[in-house]
């Protein structure tokens, strides 16, 4: 029995130490997107508290939301998200456990007397899969790439979480402007609907003219409908990706759709930029990698099979105590693993086109991203210096023309509907212009290069300021001159 005492010390210093520790994983996702966002995912020490998180939330949400603090809470409370961190802590434990040596067998085996025998007989093993040994370096370095793999995926998760949230939060920001921008309109249809019927009582309008500024005013109230609607709808997005619900649904944006910025960053080599920063890019270049380390583990050992290695110690009837090696070798002549070489190459030739579909992907979306960008700052520059200052002057000549009785009300009011596609047009031009460069962000890994080098861009005109306005102040009084 000495023997043993030896044999179970060896074979538990092969397994080395092995455990899990909550924070791996979390801290480096955490330094990616802290690094590439600006904000933590408050898993830097692995699972937060469910109370703390609530609680900071609720006080979040209540002093209003900015794009930042969106961010902020969705990276920490969006229930798909948190579900995704929590893969770590599964990827965690199948490294841990790659990195554990098989457990040695033991066996008993007793025989009693039945006849005139003067001593039962005894047979006590003790097998380890001596084979395990040699694979298992291969085997943890397999399984830390893997898990290696999985922390880039979550982080890419993280970013892509971080920028729809900024997509969304742009969305919102646009409807709520549209929406109090269509109000003003419905005010100003409704003023002009009333006006047109005293008139029409007094016999100073056509009957046509009257009919008109009514069925523009009906039509403001419908349109003022589906605005709403729209801005319910992005606050729902909103809500879900954010993680909100109850008492933190109520929370108002304190932060208006922000002009264009004066420049915007360096849109050349953008491809090469993204590949090297793409993390769902090299997540698909390292799965590829594994996976030709898995096929080359699986071919060096296809012609050796399982290979116990123990003690074995018998007592026979009225014999000796005997004591001695244990050896078990697995023949393979039929199954020399081909089947299993077979379909890891498939998935490693199949990975293989999938990193090529990703990169193919990432490029295109890169492309796309920055074109919309630029055509987006051209679209906001053109309606700010142009389109929307020729609609003003529009309105403004065409109220003079109105008070002159030169012009029908009905021309006066196609100026004014003009005038108010023309605003339309410009914040959905903004919005368009901050969805593209929030896609942008995510198509190069979560960040965009530095700003390129621009002249100061020329100063906005009034009409075309982030807080819209229905009409320009020059004709805002236009319906008392009637």
């Amino acid at each position: 029995m000495k023997p043993l005492g030896y044999i179970v010390p060896i074979v538990a210093l092969g397994t080395g130490c092995a455990s899990v520790s909550p924070e791996r994983g979390h801290d480096q996702v955490s330094s990616i997107v802290g690094e590439r966002t600006g904000h933590k995912t408050r898993w830097e020490k692995g699972p937060p508290d469910q109370a703390e998180i609530a609680d900071w939330v609720r006080k979040v949400t209540s002093e209003g939301l900015t794009r930042d603090r969106a961010v902020e809470i969705a990276l920490v409370n969006n229930p798909g998200l948190q579900a995704t961190y929590e893969e770590l802590g599964v990827s965690q434990a199948d490294m841990v456990q790659a990195g554990l040596l098989r457990n040695p067998a033991f066996g008993l085996d007793l025989g009693f007397r039945v006849n005139n025998g003067q001593t039962n007989e005894v047979r006590v093993s003790l097998v380890q899969d001596f084979l395990d040994l040699f694979v298992l370096p291969l085997r943890k370095q397999i399984a830390r790439e893997e898990f290696e793999a999985d922390t880039l995926n979550v982080a890419n998760r993280a970013l892509e979480v971080a920028a729809e949230v900024e997509k969304a939060f742009v969305v919102a920001q646009t409807d709520v402007e549209l929406v109090a921008f269509r109000r003003t309109v419905v005010e100003a249809a409704e003023a002009a609907a009333d006006l047109s019927a005293r008139q029409s009582e007094a016999g100073n309008v056509s009957e046509l003219d009257r009919a008109t500024e009514t069925a523009t005013y009906q039509q403001a109230k419908l349109d003022l409908a589906r605005e709403e609607i729209e801005l319910l709808e992005a606050r729902e997005r909103l809500n879900r990706l954010l993680g909100l619900w109850g008492e933190t649904t109520s929370w108002r944006l304190v932060e208006p759709l922000p002009p264009i910025p004066e420049a915007d960053p360096k849109l050349d080599h953008l491809e090469s930029f993204a590949m090297s920063r793409r993390l769902d890019v090299a997540v698909a270049k390292r799965r590829a990698a594994l996976l030709s380390k898995a096929v080359d583990l699986a071919r060096s050992t296809r012609l050796v099979g399982r290979l116990d290695v123990g003690v074995d110690m018998h007592q026979d009837p009225n014999g000796p105590l005997l004591l001695g090696p244990n050896l078990v070798i697995e023949l393979p002549i039929f199954d020399q693993r081909q089947a299993t070489i077979a379909r890891l190459e498939a998935q490693r030739r199949e990975m293989e086109r999938r990193l090529e579909e990703v990169a193919i992907d990432a490029r295109s979306e890169v492309r796309l991203a920055a074109l919309r960008l630029e055509t987006g700052r051209q679209m906001v520059s053109h309606y700010r210096e142009v389109v929307v200052p020729l609609r003003t002057t529009v309105t403004a000549q065409a109220l003079l023309h109105y008070n002159g009785m030169f012009l029908s009300a009905f021309q006066l009011l196609a100026a004014k509907q003009g005038e108010v596609d023309a605003r339309r047009g410009y914040l959905e031009a903004l919005r368009d212009y901050w969805l593209a460069r929030a896609e942008l962000a995510r198509a190069l890994g979560g960040a965009l290069p530095p700003a390129a080098s621009r002249p100061a861009a020329p100063p906005a005109p009034p009409p075309a300021d982030a807080t819209p306005r229905p009409f320009p102040p020059a004709s805002e009084g236009d319906h008392h001159g009637h």
